[in-house]
Protein backbone atom coordinates (compact mmCIF):
# COMPACT_ATOMS: atom_id res chain seq x y z
CA UNK A 1 0.00 0.00 0.00
CA UNK A 2 1.35 3.63 -0.70
CA UNK A 3 2.39 5.63 1.73
CA UNK A 4 -0.25 7.91 1.89
CA UNK A 5 -2.69 5.11 1.90
CA UNK A 6 -1.65 3.33 4.39
CA UNK A 7 -1.27 6.86 6.72
CA UNK A 8 -5.09 7.35 5.70
CA UNK A 9 -5.26 4.14 7.95
CA UNK A 10 -3.08 5.15 11.32
CA UNK A 11 -2.25 8.12 12.16
CA UNK A 12 -0.31 9.57 15.73
CA UNK A 13 -3.12 10.61 18.55
CA UNK A 14 -2.77 11.77 21.83
CA UNK A 15 -4.79 9.33 23.80
CA UNK A 16 -6.99 12.17 25.57
CA UNK A 17 -8.72 14.11 23.47
CA UNK A 18 -12.22 16.41 23.92
CA UNK A 19 -12.90 15.58 20.11
CA UNK A 20 -13.76 11.59 21.83
CA UNK A 21 -16.69 12.58 23.46
CA UNK A 22 -18.80 13.48 19.92
CA UNK A 23 -16.97 10.41 18.66
CA UNK A 24 -18.59 8.41 21.44
CA UNK A 25 -22.07 9.86 20.72
CA UNK A 26 -22.80 9.41 17.28
CA UNK A 27 -21.22 5.19 18.16
CA UNK A 28 -23.95 5.46 21.20
CA UNK A 29 -26.47 5.75 18.93
CA UNK A 30 -25.80 2.69 17.44
CA UNK A 31 -27.05 0.54 20.68
CA UNK A 32 -30.25 3.05 20.64
CA UNK A 33 -31.03 2.28 17.58
CA UNK A 34 -30.61 -1.87 17.58
CA UNK A 35 -30.17 -2.71 20.93
CA UNK A 36 -32.41 -0.61 22.96
CA UNK A 37 -34.81 -0.23 19.20
CA UNK A 38 -35.38 3.75 20.36
CA UNK A 39 -34.86 5.77 17.29
CA UNK A 40 -35.83 9.04 19.05
CA UNK A 41 -32.66 8.20 21.51
CA UNK A 42 -30.51 7.47 18.08
CA UNK A 43 -31.28 10.63 16.62
CA UNK A 44 -31.00 12.61 20.01
CA UNK A 45 -27.69 10.79 20.10
CA UNK A 46 -26.31 11.67 16.46
CA UNK A 47 -27.23 15.15 16.69
CA UNK A 48 -25.60 15.85 20.04
CA UNK A 49 -22.30 14.21 18.23
CA UNK A 50 -22.65 15.81 15.36
CA UNK A 51 -23.19 19.68 17.24
CA UNK A 52 -20.77 19.13 19.64
CA UNK A 53 -17.90 18.08 16.56
CA UNK A 54 -19.08 21.01 14.47
CA UNK A 55 -17.77 23.15 17.83
CA UNK A 56 -15.03 21.34 18.16
CA UNK A 57 -14.28 21.22 14.84
CA UNK A 58 -14.65 25.17 14.73
CA UNK A 59 -12.20 25.47 17.14
CA UNK A 60 -9.65 23.34 16.14
CA UNK A 61 -9.49 24.94 12.86
CA UNK A 62 -8.96 28.77 14.41
CA UNK A 63 -6.15 27.13 16.56
CA UNK A 64 -4.39 25.02 13.38
CA UNK A 65 -1.83 26.74 11.42
CA UNK A 66 -3.33 27.52 8.23
CA UNK A 67 -0.96 25.43 5.71
CA UNK A 68 -1.45 22.54 8.03
CA UNK A 69 -4.63 20.16 6.56
CA UNK A 70 -6.08 17.89 9.32
CA UNK A 71 -9.39 15.60 8.74
CA UNK A 72 -12.45 17.16 9.46
CA UNK A 73 -14.63 15.70 12.89
CA UNK A 74 -17.73 16.24 12.10
CA UNK A 75 -17.29 15.38 8.02
CA UNK A 76 -16.34 12.19 9.38
CA UNK A 77 -18.60 11.45 11.89
CA UNK A 78 -21.22 12.79 9.73
CA UNK A 79 -20.67 9.87 7.20
CA UNK A 80 -20.95 7.49 10.10
CA UNK A 81 -23.99 8.98 11.11
CA UNK A 82 -25.53 9.11 7.92
CA UNK A 83 -24.94 5.34 7.76
CA UNK A 84 -26.44 4.04 10.48
CA UNK A 85 -29.64 6.23 9.58
CA UNK A 86 -30.09 4.11 6.84
CA UNK A 87 -29.58 1.04 8.11
CA UNK A 88 -31.35 2.06 11.54
CA UNK A 89 -34.68 2.30 8.70
CA UNK A 90 -35.56 -1.00 8.17
CA UNK A 91 -35.72 -4.26 11.12
CA UNK A 92 -33.00 -6.22 11.28
CA UNK A 93 -34.53 -9.48 11.75
CA UNK A 94 -33.51 -11.79 9.02
CA UNK A 95 -36.18 -13.01 6.79
CA UNK A 96 -35.65 -14.97 3.40
CA UNK A 97 -38.30 -14.15 1.63
CA UNK A 98 -37.64 -11.83 -1.82
CA UNK A 99 -39.02 -7.90 -0.14
CA UNK A 100 -37.24 -9.11 2.79
CA UNK A 101 -34.08 -9.64 1.20
CA UNK A 102 -34.51 -7.08 -1.02
CA UNK A 103 -34.95 -4.08 2.07
CA UNK A 104 -31.73 -5.95 3.58
CA UNK A 105 -29.77 -5.40 -0.17
CA UNK A 106 -31.13 -1.77 -0.35
CA UNK A 107 -30.91 -0.27 2.96
CA UNK A 108 -27.10 -1.87 3.68
CA UNK A 109 -25.91 -1.40 0.42
CA UNK A 110 -27.01 2.33 0.92
CA UNK A 111 -25.03 2.33 4.51
CA UNK A 112 -22.10 2.02 2.53
CA UNK A 113 -22.37 3.49 -1.04
CA UNK A 114 -23.78 6.74 0.28
CA UNK A 115 -21.30 8.01 2.74
CA UNK A 116 -19.06 6.69 0.19
CA UNK A 117 -20.03 8.95 -2.60
CA UNK A 118 -20.37 12.23 -0.01
CA UNK A 119 -16.70 11.83 0.94
CA UNK A 120 -15.73 11.20 -2.69
CA UNK A 121 -17.90 14.04 -4.88
CA UNK A 122 -19.11 16.11 -1.68
CA UNK A 123 -16.07 16.10 1.04
CA UNK A 124 -13.56 15.18 -1.58
CA UNK A 125 -11.34 13.91 0.34
CA UNK A 126 -11.35 10.14 0.06
CA UNK A 127 -11.77 9.14 3.64
CA UNK A 128 -13.58 6.14 2.81
CA UNK A 129 -10.99 3.35 0.82
CA UNK A 130 -11.44 -0.59 0.40
CA UNK A 131 -7.86 -1.70 0.56
CA UNK A 132 -8.75 -4.93 -1.05
CA UNK A 133 -5.46 -7.01 -1.45
CA UNK A 134 -3.48 -4.11 1.08
CA UNK A 135 -0.39 -5.54 2.34
CA UNK A 136 0.86 -8.68 -0.46
CA UNK A 137 0.84 -11.95 0.25
CA UNK A 138 -0.55 -13.59 3.54
CA UNK A 139 1.95 -15.37 5.29
CA UNK A 140 2.11 -18.62 7.28
CA UNK A 141 0.49 -16.90 10.12
CA UNK A 142 -2.34 -15.43 8.81
CA UNK A 143 -3.27 -18.86 7.09
CA UNK A 144 -2.65 -20.42 10.27
CA UNK A 145 -5.61 -17.97 12.34
CA UNK A 146 -7.93 -18.98 9.04
CA UNK A 147 -7.92 -22.74 10.11
CA UNK A 148 -7.91 -21.58 13.87
CA UNK A 149 -10.60 -19.77 13.07
CA UNK A 150 -12.88 -22.87 11.07
CA UNK A 151 -12.02 -24.68 14.59
CA UNK A 152 -12.92 -22.08 17.17
CA UNK A 153 -16.12 -21.73 15.33
CA UNK A 154 -16.89 -25.24 15.10
CA UNK A 155 -16.07 -25.60 18.78
CA UNK A 156 -17.88 -22.69 19.85
CA UNK A 157 -20.87 -21.74 17.88
CA UNK A 158 -23.08 -24.83 18.33
CA UNK A 159 -23.22 -24.44 21.39
CA UNK A 160 -24.05 -20.77 21.86
CA UNK A 161 -27.00 -21.45 19.24
CA UNK A 162 -28.62 -24.15 20.03
CA UNK A 163 -28.20 -23.84 24.21
CA UNK A 164 -29.31 -20.52 24.48
CA UNK A 165 -32.09 -20.54 21.78
CA UNK A 166 -30.63 -17.96 19.52
CA UNK A 167 -31.46 -19.74 16.38
CA UNK A 168 -34.31 -18.99 16.63
CA UNK A 169 -34.18 -15.67 15.79
CA UNK A 170 -33.20 -17.02 12.27
CA UNK A 171 -35.98 -18.65 10.26
CA UNK A 172 -37.00 -21.86 9.96
CA UNK A 173 -34.51 -23.41 6.82
CA UNK A 174 -35.88 -26.70 5.76
CA UNK A 175 -36.13 -26.47 2.12
CA UNK A 176 -33.34 -26.75 -0.48
CA UNK A 177 -34.74 -23.15 -1.40
CA UNK A 178 -34.31 -21.28 2.31
CA UNK A 179 -31.34 -23.32 2.83
CA UNK A 180 -29.41 -21.68 -0.73
CA UNK A 181 -31.12 -17.95 0.49
CA UNK A 182 -29.56 -17.84 3.57
CA UNK A 183 -26.22 -19.35 2.74
CA UNK A 184 -26.13 -16.14 0.27
CA UNK A 185 -27.91 -13.52 2.78
CA UNK A 186 -25.22 -14.58 5.56
CA UNK A 187 -22.00 -14.23 3.44
CA UNK A 188 -23.35 -11.02 2.26
CA UNK A 189 -24.30 -9.60 5.36
CA UNK A 190 -20.61 -10.86 6.58
CA UNK A 191 -19.39 -9.17 3.86
CA UNK A 192 -21.41 -5.67 4.29
CA UNK A 193 -20.27 -5.78 8.30
CA UNK A 194 -16.41 -5.39 6.83
CA UNK A 195 -17.28 -2.56 4.10
CA UNK A 196 -19.19 -0.69 6.75
CA UNK A 197 -18.19 -1.20 10.34
CA UNK A 198 -14.32 -1.65 9.45
CA UNK A 199 -13.49 0.24 5.73
CA UNK A 200 -16.14 3.06 7.15
CA UNK A 201 -16.56 3.03 10.72
CA UNK A 202 -13.50 1.97 11.94
CA UNK A 203 -11.26 3.87 9.37
CA UNK A 204 -12.81 7.34 9.74
CA UNK A 205 -12.40 7.30 13.70
CA UNK A 206 -8.74 5.89 13.03
CA UNK A 207 -8.27 9.45 11.34
CA UNK A 208 -8.86 11.24 14.90
CA UNK A 209 -7.71 8.55 17.56
CA UNK A 210 -5.63 6.20 18.53
CA UNK A 211 -6.30 2.55 17.39
CA UNK A 212 -7.31 1.37 20.49
CA UNK A 213 -10.00 4.06 21.04
CA UNK A 214 -10.92 3.74 17.52
CA UNK A 215 -11.28 -0.18 17.60
CA UNK A 216 -13.41 0.21 20.77
CA UNK A 217 -15.68 3.13 18.99
CA UNK A 218 -16.41 0.99 16.31
CA UNK A 219 -17.05 -2.47 17.99
CA UNK A 220 -20.13 -0.38 20.05
CA UNK A 221 -21.68 -0.21 16.54
CA UNK A 222 -20.13 -3.32 15.35
CA UNK A 223 -21.98 -5.25 18.52
CA UNK A 224 -25.41 -3.58 18.51
CA UNK A 225 -26.21 -4.37 14.57
CA UNK A 226 -25.20 -8.12 15.66
CA UNK A 227 -27.48 -8.09 18.39
CA UNK A 228 -30.34 -6.50 16.51
CA UNK A 229 -29.86 -9.07 13.91
CA UNK A 230 -29.78 -12.03 16.18
CA UNK A 231 -26.64 -12.40 18.34
CA UNK A 232 -28.31 -11.78 21.98
CA UNK A 233 -28.42 -13.89 24.78
CA UNK A 234 -24.49 -14.34 25.81
CA UNK A 235 -23.86 -13.30 22.33
CA UNK A 236 -22.08 -10.34 23.07
CA UNK A 237 -19.10 -12.28 24.91
CA UNK A 238 -18.53 -13.39 21.44
CA UNK A 239 -18.94 -10.81 19.06
CA UNK A 240 -17.31 -8.09 21.19
CA UNK A 241 -14.05 -9.83 20.80
CA UNK A 242 -14.41 -10.58 17.36
CA UNK A 243 -15.18 -7.39 16.40
CA UNK A 244 -12.03 -6.16 18.31
CA UNK A 245 -10.10 -8.96 16.48
CA UNK A 246 -11.53 -7.96 13.20
CA UNK A 247 -10.52 -4.04 13.31
CA UNK A 248 -6.68 -5.36 14.81
CA UNK A 249 -6.75 -7.70 12.17
CA UNK A 250 -7.20 -4.95 9.36
CA UNK A 251 -4.90 -2.17 11.01
CA UNK A 252 -2.45 -5.01 10.51
CA UNK A 253 -2.79 -6.51 7.47
CA UNK A 254 -4.00 -3.40 5.83
CA UNK A 255 -6.17 -6.23 3.70
CA UNK A 256 -9.75 -6.29 3.43
CA UNK A 257 -9.70 -8.94 1.65
CA UNK A 258 -8.50 -11.05 4.58
CA UNK A 259 -10.96 -9.59 7.48
CA UNK A 260 -13.86 -10.45 4.54
CA UNK A 261 -12.32 -14.05 4.40
CA UNK A 262 -11.79 -14.26 8.28
CA UNK A 263 -15.30 -13.37 8.55
CA UNK A 264 -16.83 -15.81 5.41
CA UNK A 265 -15.48 -18.16 7.07
CA UNK A 266 -17.00 -17.75 10.77
CA UNK A 267 -20.06 -16.99 8.97
CA UNK A 268 -19.87 -20.07 7.13
CA UNK A 269 -19.77 -22.25 9.91
CA UNK A 270 -22.80 -20.52 11.48
CA UNK A 271 -25.11 -21.14 8.26
CA UNK A 272 -23.75 -24.51 9.24
CA UNK A 273 -25.23 -24.53 12.97
CA UNK A 274 -28.36 -23.06 11.79
CA UNK A 275 -29.06 -25.79 9.15
CA UNK A 276 -28.03 -28.27 12.01
CA UNK A 277 -30.44 -26.43 14.65
CA UNK A 278 -33.66 -25.88 12.30
CA UNK A 279 -33.18 -29.69 11.20
CA UNK A 280 -32.33 -32.39 13.62
CA UNK A 281 -30.89 -35.13 12.53
CA UNK A 282 -29.12 -33.40 9.28
CA UNK A 283 -25.84 -32.35 10.34
CA UNK A 284 -25.35 -34.84 13.62
CA UNK A 285 -22.13 -35.84 12.85
CA UNK A 286 -20.78 -33.03 11.88
CA UNK A 287 -21.05 -30.72 15.36
CA UNK A 288 -20.93 -31.74 18.79
CA UNK A 289 -24.06 -29.84 19.93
Amino acid sequence: MPNAARSAIVRDHPTSTWHLVPALLVCLAAPAFFVLLLPWLGWALLAAGLASGWMLTRKTARLTEPDRRIPSLVRDLSLIAVGLLIVSAIPLKAELDNAGMLRFTVALGGAVVVPYLVSRFVYRDRAIRFPWRGGGRWTWFQWSWLVLVLALGWLILPFYFITSGVYLNWPVVDTPDLIARLFVGVGAVGIWDELFFICTCFALLLRHFPFWQANMLQTIVFVSFLWELGYQAWGPVLTIPFALLQGFIFVKTRSLAYVVTVHLLFDAVVFGVLVHAHNPGLLDGVFLV
